[in-house]
């Protein structure tokens, strides 16, 4: 299966309409319960890395084989039959039905004081549209994944888990945007993508006053096998911790971690493709940085036109995520997508940081034509090479809102512009392009026009002239602007912030731009 294919069943998860919200009870032949522990899920990933990789049954029935997406949407999860509807606790959950694009099922289990007890399908759990015929009888299905609800609104559900190693998150908003994976296998390279899946679930039973929710996943693939947990704490920003043993079956060339998947159609920087009437359409508008130097970098995204993937080497990083910092509904004009409500992600390593070690940041950019494709992947991809045989194992939390934490007090980029160089009513006897870059907060804050603030850029190539900086009358945002004398047609590296007497202003503004051939 290609990268788009998959991209785009995830987008499909994204718009399926809120589902119904009992517990189930195991089906009549499934009375096998098994004990559970961390410890016991890590041994099943190292032994399972240790045999050939058997891929999951492609078969599934022919009366779900052959449905469309309108008939696929008219299959609902029946509300009264959530798994621990009924029992008063801060949480409930509800399953995806198999078909369309999801077709392999996943095993679910509810663990209850350190016992695993299968959750099995009936087709009872379900309301189907008249366009769906499935038999009266039928064996246990599986299931595709499934979504949680935290109390007090059981009508809108906080993340789910569905497609490969695909999860997602709301923050207050309640709006889905992003995604995040299990792994990212050979990213961005020129062959075909691995997709590691989970493969099975375990969903730890709440107590009535748990104000986070603990699951566990098993992780397969050609290439690895993995030991997942996650401790969700839903809020205002949803915050989960996620610890993940890997034990590759084969040595990977390219290894992403905690890899976020975006899309990035055109913005206020990048208008190549924007034949629409609303001014911007994104999930997320930049890859932000926070180096294990204390360096923050702001990365706006673009809709490149070719494949591009930019690496941002490090040692221990404090942090990384994809990011919608515009909010502002008249940037976007679309009141049913609701882009400027979108999350951002924002991926922070845990102990031991040693695991993290020396690596890069990398952005994979991807060609799309509409904002039916994700084409923005951001990771961590170690130095350290996976072997065959090794143990591997990285710890994060993943904060999903409006303002995940990013650390440091320097003012942010809020705005990059871009067109043609030079000056108005002047002929340019060098083509050149111009840059504007918008900043505010930190000690920006309130410094008047003569307070010794300066514009440090540079370029990889070319040269940079014009380079000025100034606040902007009437607002709160300091203003950075100069041109570019491009050398040849390869793609030049920008670099820019805004400093004074006594240090950086600003964070720093990378961007890559390629000169027209």
């Amino acid at each position: 299966m290609t990268r788009r294919e998959w991209l785009e069943h995830l987008l499909a998860a994204g718009t399926l309409g809120i589902l119904g919200s009992g517990w189930l009870r195991p089906a009549s032949g499934a009375s096998m319960t098994l004990p559970f522990s961390k410890a016991w899920l890590r041994e099943e990933a190292r032994r399972l890395s240790r045999e050939p990789y058997q891929g999951p049954a492609d078969d599934m029935p022919d009366w779900l084989a052959g449905l469309d997406w309108d008939a696929y949407q008219s299959i609902r999860f029946r509300k009264e039959h959530s798994l621990w509807g009924t029992k008063g606790l801060p949480f409930q959950v509800q399953m995806f039905h198999l078909g369309l694009f999801f077709k392999h099922p996943v095993q679910i289990h509810e663990v209850v004081h350190g016992v695993a007890v299968p959750v099995a399908y009936s087709r009872d759990l379900f309301e189907y549209g008249a366009a769906v015929d499935p038999p009266r009888r039928m064996g246990d299905i599986g299931f595709a994944g499934f979504r949680v609800y935290a109390q007090p609104d059981f009508e809108r559900d906080m993340f789910s888990f569905l497609g490969a190693s695909y999860f997602r998150a709301v923050g207050g908003t309640r709006q889905y945007g992003l995604s995040a994976r299990g792994l990212a296998v050979d990213t961005g390279l020129p062959r075909p993508e691995e997709f590691p899946e989970f493969r099975s679930f375990w969903l730890e039973r709440p107590s009535p006053r748990s104000a986070f929710l603990s699951l566990h996943a098993l992780l397969d693939s050609p290439s690895v096998a993995g030991a997942y947990s996650f401790r969700v704490r839903p809020g205002e920003t949803t915050v989960m911790e996620v610890e993940a043993w890997l034990y590759p079956r084969e040595s990977i060339e390219r290894v992403g971690i905690a890899p976020l998947t975006s899309m990035f159609q055109h913005g206020e920087n990048d208008r190549r493709v924007s034949d629409d009437f609303r001014p911007e359409i994104h999930d997320s508008d930049g890859l932000a940085i926070w180096t294990g130097a204390g360096e923050r970098i702001w990365r706006p995204l673009v809709n490149s036109p070719v494949v591009r993937v930019n690496s941002f080497v490090d040692d221990n990083p404090k942090g990384f995520g994809l990011l919608q910092r515009d909010r502002d509904f008249d940037h976007y004009q679309d009141d049913g997508a609701d882009y400027h409500l979108r999350p951002s992600a924002w991926v922070e390593p845990l102990e031991p940081l040693e695991a993290w070690g020396r690596g890069a940041v990398q952005l994979v950019e991807i060609p799309t034509p509409d904002e039916t494709f994700d084409n923005i992947v951001a990771y961590w991809n170690p130095e350290r090479p996976f072997e065959r045989g090794q143990e591997r194992v990285f710890r994060y939390r993943l904060h999903w809102g409006s303002r995940p934490p990013q650390g440091g007090d320097d003012a942010e980029v809020v705005a990059t512009r871009t067109g043609v160089g030079g000056i108005p009513g002047q002929k340019n006897r060098t083509p050149s392009r111009k840059f504007v870059i918008d900043f505010r907060g930190g000690r920006l804050q309130g410094l008047a026009p003569d307070a010794g603030v300066e514009p440090v850029v540079s370029a990889s190539r070319g040269r940079v002239e014009r380079a000025a900086a100034r606040p902007v009358k009437g607002t709160a945002t300091w203003r950075c602007n100069f041109d570019l004398i491009s050398d040849g047609s390869e793609p030049v590296d920008l670099r820019c912030f805004l400093r004074d007497g006594f240090g950086a202003l600003t964070e720093t503004w990378l961007y890559q731009w390629t000169p027209p051939a």
